[in-house]
């Protein structure tokens, strides 16, 4: 019989993640995809301080950033229809009211400094090599940007960052993070959406430059690895029955293939263990009886609450709160 997927193995990472671990993440719309996993699981997780970001430069820029305390102020943000917008972050973070767009920025980058130092992980996904540079026409000329707020194409340039000045710029900064955090592990991933908009030819002339930074990286520094989601979805999975409509975004099918595939290599098999228990909890607190008065129904809710309060019990740092109430318990 002739095999329908190309064989694959996911060599040993040579770290192992608990789900005890902290674990930060940061980088492109793929990252936040595991990091909602990782949170429904109920890990202890930080994700995307910046909100979605594509390219390294940027990337490094914010991790810098949460180290280093920064407050951004009125000079750091810039109003664009009727919204106040800053060049490093997404518009998740525009406001109406600069002061209030502020503050969420601030707030996210303070809560990201403080969550760092005690993360086990933090893991990276790269989207694209390309970046937008102002131009005089935006009022700042030179700066690299985050996210473009949909401002006038005449604002930028687009350039395809160069491979060197990458890999400069990521070693400085992962000798920051060893300083901020020795123990911390970096988990390097590369995003399997293709940015299409940016033409194939130059989407893959893009994918090549984060390929070979990753890997340069990780040939570099012993605490850094890397996860090939991108192998996974393009190589492995590789049909498109696995994307959106649109294409270029893998659906949740593929992304629930990536994860498993993940939670198989990085987590050891009493960790497995514990996300089944967890995800047979979450799942019976959403089920809605249709009498729930019955003594089917209390001898259910009774028996989960009971396998809730013994969960926390064995796991302290578990947080079950929304269980237990769901379950009819009180915390």
């Amino acid at each position: 019989m002739l095999p329908l997927q190309l064989p694959f193995s996911i060599a040993s990472p040579g770290a192992v993640l608990r789900h005890s671990d902290k674990v930060m993440l940061t980088g492109s719309c793929f990252t936040e995809h595991i990091g909602e996993r990782m949170a429904r699981s109920k890990m202890q997780v930080y994700s995307n301080p910046q909100g979605i970001v594509f390219n390294p430069a940027s990337i490094a820029s914010g991790l810098h950033a949460c180290m280093s305390g920064k407050s951004y102020g009125e000079d750091d943000v810039f109003y664009h229809n009727e919204i106040w917008n800053s060049w490093d972050f997404h518009s998740r973070f525009s406001h109406t009211d600069k002061d209030t767009a502020l503050k969420g920025m601030n707030e996210a980058l303070s809560e990201a400094g403080a969550f760092l130092p005690e993360a086990r992980w933090l893991i990276v996904t790269f989207g694209s090599a390309y970046q937008y540079v102002t131009t005089g026409q935006a009022g700042r000329e030179g700066y690299g940007v985050a996210n473009c707020h949909k401002a006038p194409g005449q604002w930028f340039e687009k350039k395809l960052l160069e491979t060197d000045r990458m890999l400069s710029e990521w070693e400085k900064l992962i000798r920051a993070l060893q300083a901020y955090n020795p123990s911390l592990q970096l988990l390097f991933t590369l995003s399997p959406v293709r940015h299409a908009r940016d033409g194939l030819v130059e989407n893959n002339r893009s994918k090549a430059r984060l390929n070979e930074l990753i890997h340069a990286l990780v040939d570099r520094f012993a605490h850094c690895h890397y996860f090939p989601a991108y192998e996974l979805v393009i190589d492995v999975l590789r049909d498109y029955r696995f994307f959106e409509p649109d294409m270029v975004h893998p659906n949740s099918l593929a992304i629930q293939y990536v994860w498993e595939q993940f939670v198989e290599a990085y987590m050891p098999a009493t960790d497995r263990d514990l996300l089944q228990r967890i995800e047979a909890l979450t799942t019976a607190a959403q089920h809605r009886h249709r009498f729930p008065g019955t003594l089917a129904a209390k001898g259910f809710r009774e028996s989960m609450l009971r396998k809730a309060r013994s969960l926390k019990e064995e796991f302290a740092y578990l947080d079950l709160a929304d269980e237990i109430l769901a379950f009819g318990g009180h915390i």
